[in-house]
């Protein structure tokens, strides 16, 4: 999930493309049935997730293949400013094609918001330091614990929640404190990809706040454009692919994937006594008993070994988290 094309030449064969769309969606059935049907036409694989409030997933293939579906949904009524990002992968990192209809198309338990035209106010990473350098802008990381914990910006609110569905609960309990009992103050949010802070920019002003703001591309972004001599952010960014982190520059990070929890391992993590690949890390080694960790081996040592014979790789973890989380 990068903001970069995909190399052709001497490098990776397969295109990904991660994408996500807030507009209204109707006749959701037909239109699933008609984006399954061109994907499958193509040779696409990867998740979709469709919902009244738009579209969110990662899509993999031949980058005709995936000119081709992205151009299906640019061709929807108010699609055709579709957010989309480009990396490349040395073997496919899914296994089939699904497009799923849902509730909501980045889980926050809010069905009702519309961030199509409630959202707040876009800044581009260019002029993200500005706002966030003032001391009168309150500035929330509204990613994942986990996800967190490798990087952020610095003196952002880290809302420790397990799940983006999470966040409004986080935010009624903290609200008093956060904004105190005078004027709202500004507030600007940011995510991975851009998708969930948009739509808490739109949960935000549903609360009454009007003085809004969301980093638009998210942190992948940031960490392309904005030169690392000048950036705000310490640390790496969790992704959903096979890089699991990156700096700036969107290089390669050091963080690997537990492969039983799916938390992101440092290498100073994987130093302690309780980190074995394939069964645990030391965050996850009091939360599973010998039985499951044994079964996790099995399940590792299969992966591994269906990736040595081209069948399948280690790839199927994150395919299950993309399934429900993209951005």
């Amino acid at each position: 999930m990068t903001m970069t094309q995909p190399t052709h030449q001497g490098a990776s064969p397969i295109c990904v493309a991660a994408l996500y769309r807030f507009a209204p969606l109707s006749r959701i059935g037909e239109v699933r049935d008609a984006l399954k049907k061109v994907s499958d036409e193509q040779g696409i694989k990867g998740t979709l997730l469709l919902a009244g409030e738009g579209i969110n997933g990662t899509i993999a293939g031949s980058r005709a293949g995936i000119d081709r579906v992205l151009d299906h949904i640019r061709n929807w009524p108010g699609f055709s400013d579709l957010d989309v990002k480009f990396s490349s992968a040395t073997t496919m990192p899914f296994h089939r094609m699904k497009v799923r209809v849902k509730q909501e198309i980045v889980t926050m338990g809010q069905p009702d918001l519309d961030p199509a035209s409630d959202a707040g106010t876009y800044v581009d990473p260019q002029d993200w330091n500005a706002l966030i350098d003032d001391p009168d802008t309150i500035v929330i990381d509204t990613r994942n614990d986990y996800e967190v914990s490798i990087g952020s910006f610095a003196g952002a609110v880290d809302p420790m929640t397990a799940s983006f569905r999470d966040f409004p609960d986080w935010f009624a309990r903290e609200r008093q404190r956060l904004l105190g009992s005078g004027k709202p103050p500004r507030v600007a949010m940011f995510c991975t990809g851009g998708i969930r802070c948009e739509k808490a920019s739109a949960y935000l002003k549903s609360e009454g706040l009007d003085d809004v703001y969301h980093l638009k591309g998210g942190i992948l972004a940031y960490l392309e454009h904005v030169a690392e001599e000048e950036s705000r952010w310490q640390g790496e960014c969790f992704v959903f692919d096979q890089r699991v982190a990156i700096g700036h520059g969107l290089s390669a990070g050091t963080h690997e994937l537990c492969f039983a929890c799916r938390r992101p391992v440092s290498p100073a993590d994987r130093l302690s006594p309780l980190y074995e690949a394939g069964a645990s890390c030391a965050a996850c080694h009091g939360e599973r008993d010998d039985r499951q960790r044994a079964s996790y081996r099995e399940r590792y040592r299969q992966e591994l070994r269906a990736a040595e014979q081209g069948r399948a790789h280690v790839g199927a973890t994150l395919e299950r988290m993309r399934s429900d989380h993209v951005g």
